[in-house]
């Protein structure tokens, strides 16, 4: 599948000089809900979910992707309002998890808290994925990677891009002042196979779509 992901200028460029992506951490991520998306007038319960929570945050991390560019808030938020890039990558589908969207919190059923079990690692599953609709506009899948497969530096981890995560799109906000040369410097040998696009405004909609003019870019 190809998926997006977006970044300041800083950031998108030494990341693909370094061919990696920064992955997240389960209690840094923007999203207070994340992984105690499910209500609860039970305090051992939500106890229990906020343990669950701390023990995956120091064992898994996940890089966070869209399934399309033309979001103008997305480019607001995560790129540096509309100056940094979007990296396009093939992953394959096995290793994406949706996220659901939805305007309610989950439900607990019994036996969730219950270690090693069938009823828990279902719930877990579906809580892994499960986000406000609040959300909904970042359209977003996830992979999940574990800290002992990534490269380390200090409290960082870094995934390498691969044959699991290749890289075949970037596109310079249509803010950026990121130019054709420095960004063909950046992907060193990679510019032969990744295609570079220069973003711009829609003029019939909220879109951000490719800019075709070449002498817009340079």
């Amino acid at each position: 599948m190809r998926v997006y992901h977006f970044l300041n200028r800083q950031y998108g460029l030494e990341n693909i000089r370094r061919r990696r992506l920064k992955v997240a951490t389960i209690n840094a991520l923007n999203d207070p809900f994340e992984m105690i998306a499910a209500a609860s007038p039970n305090a051992h319960v939500r106890a229990a979910l906020l343990k669950a929570k701390d023990k995956m945050d120091r064992h898994t991390g996940l890089l966070c992707f869209s399934r399309d560019w033309h979001n103008s808030v997305q480019w607001a938020h995560y790129a540096e309002k509309h100056q940094g890039l979007c990296l396009g990558f093939d992953l394959p589908d096995a290793l994406l998890v949706p996220v659901r969207y939805q305007p309610r919190r989950m439900t607990i059923v019994p036996g969730v808290i219950q270690p090693d079990g069938a009823v828990a690692d279902a719930f877990m599953s579906d809580l892994i994925r499960t986000k406000s609709s609040h959300w909904r506009y970042e359209n977003e899948v996830r992979r999940f990677v574990d800290f002992a497969d990534c490269d380390t530096e200090g409290t960082l981890h870094f995934a390498d891009f691969s044959d699991q995560l290749r890289l075949r799109e970037v596109i310079v906000g249509h803010l950026s002042t990121v130019t054709r040369k420095e960004l063909t410097d950046a992907l060193g040998d990679l510019a032969v196979t990744v295609r570079m696009k220069k973003a711009r405004l829609a003029f019939r909609s909220f879109r951000v779509v490719t800019q075709r003019r070449k002498d817009m870019w340079r």
